[in-house]
């Protein structure tokens, strides 16, 4: 063979997903979150690392990031039944909305008189890690076989689809703020109506118009129905961002409205997107993780760790308070949501926005937000489940739709 040797970066991706699949197992066992893995795997072969793979540029990571996350969160979309998380749409809203805002804004506090900061990078890192990860408590209890009570899991659920858009229009807006000074806060205000409106409005077109081509096509391949649906969710987060929309939140929408009507072939849909979901998320948290350079988070390590203990202890309890005011939530289920604020890979795909504009602070401000990320997963994903027991919040996982496991 001439040329390019292209089976050694066959060869290396190979064997990247494949570990990422058995570190999966590992996690499972352990209770800890897979990311946790996969981005060891990324930095174990990396550059600092035994693979030495040289790997510096967060533009394909960014691009890499948002296109998994259009597929990631269109599947969870497609888990998410409406007649269950209706009924805490209200709170789950507030959380993702209000919730976001008040753990950026206590942790841009945090960074800037604890850490140094100046404003608008405090502000920017607070806002960068500001979402929660809901899927990766739902991985950690299904390890354990266990679920939440009551309006607990379908809270959480709703919360995790949402939260991200907030963070991604928080994170944009401050680093359009530092790159111009002449901007106003107040500008952002129509911004953000505009851009959660198009974007729920475009998602739900996606999700009729994909339901109407799967109930009239008549397709021979069954295998060719994933595929026009992957087609819809990339089309309903291209077309929302294009017209200044959320792309993210149109992708969620489009999966939810699919889900929730009949929708011929279903568990071939639902399987088949579940199952590319975790193969966008191991890729991602491999690339991500390629990206960081292990030295330097070692000086980091202690503002990280103070960092890491006022978002878990200080920042995401007092939100949620907030933010749950006259819901209903007793004090201990109160205090299991603000627990469950596990940090994932959306905050690591937005700390690339900083390093894309050139902020001040931007590299210190990423390797922060990863180590953020990893203690998060490693002390909450561990204990997660051993909390949701002690205050009596948790029950046994109902047995899995038999039809839905044998595809």
């Amino acid at each position: 063979m001439t040329g390019f040797p292209i089976e050694y970066p066959l060869w290396a991706l190979a064997v990247l997903l494949l570990l990422g699949v058995l570190t999966s197992k590992t996690s499972e066992r352990l209770g800890v979150p897979a990311l946790v893995f996969f981005l060891f795997v990324g930095m174990l072969a990396g550059s600092e690392g035994l693979g030495g793979i040289e790997f510096d540029n967060p533009t394909i990571a960014c691009a890499l990031g948002m296109f998994a996350l259009t597929f990631i969160l269109f599947a969870g979309g497609l888990d998410t039944a409406w007649n269950l998380v209706r009924s805490e749409l209200r709170t789950a809203l507030l959380l993702s909305t209000l919730g976001v805002t008040l753990t950026a804004l206590l942790v841009g506090l945090f960074t800037v008189y604890v850490l140094g900061f100046p404003w608008l990078e405090g502000l920017l890192l607070g806002a960068v890690i500001s979402s929660t990860d809901a899927a990766a408590v739902f991985a950690v209890l299904r390890s354990r076989k266990a679920r939440l009570k009551g309006r607990l899991w379908p809270l959480l659920e709703l919360e995790s689809g949402s939260s991200d858009p907030m963070a991604v229009f928080l994170t944009v807006t401050i680093v359009g703020l530092i790159g111009d000074a002449t901007r106003s806060w107040t500008s952002a205000i129509p911004v953000f109506f505009t851009q959660m409106l198009l974007g729920g409005l475009v998602g739900l077109i996606a999700g009729l118009f994909a339901l109407v081509l799967i109930r009239r096509i008549r397709l021979e391949t069954y295998g060719l129905y994933p595929v026009l649906t992957m087609a819809v969710a990339l089309l309903g987060f291209s077309a929302a961002a294009a017209i200044g929309g959320s792309g993210i939140l149109a992708a969620y929408i489009a999966g939810i409205v699919c889900a929730n009507h009949t929708m011929p072939r279903r568990n071939l849909i639902v399987g088949f997107h579940d199952g590319l979901a975790w193969l966008m998320q191991i890729m991602m948290f491999v690339a991500l993780g390629l990206l960081v350079f292990p030295s330097r988070l070692v000086p980091i390590i202690g503002p990280g760790l103070a960092l890491s203990a006022f978002l878990m202890f200080v920042a995401r309890p007092a939100s949620v308070a907030v933010s749950t005011l006259g819901s209903g939530l007793r004090p201990r289920e109160k205090l299991l949501v603000g627990w469950c604020g596990l940090r994932g890979a959306v905050p690591i795909v937005l700390a690339t926005f900083p390093l894309l504009a050139g902020t001040p602070l931007a590299d210190v401000t990423f390797n922060l937000v990863f180590f953020v990320v990893l203690t998060s997963s490693l002390l909450q994903g561990s204990t997660i489940g051993l909390l949701a027991r002690w205050l009596g919040l948790d029950e046994p996982e109902p047995a899995a739709d038999p039809e839905h496991a044998s595809l």
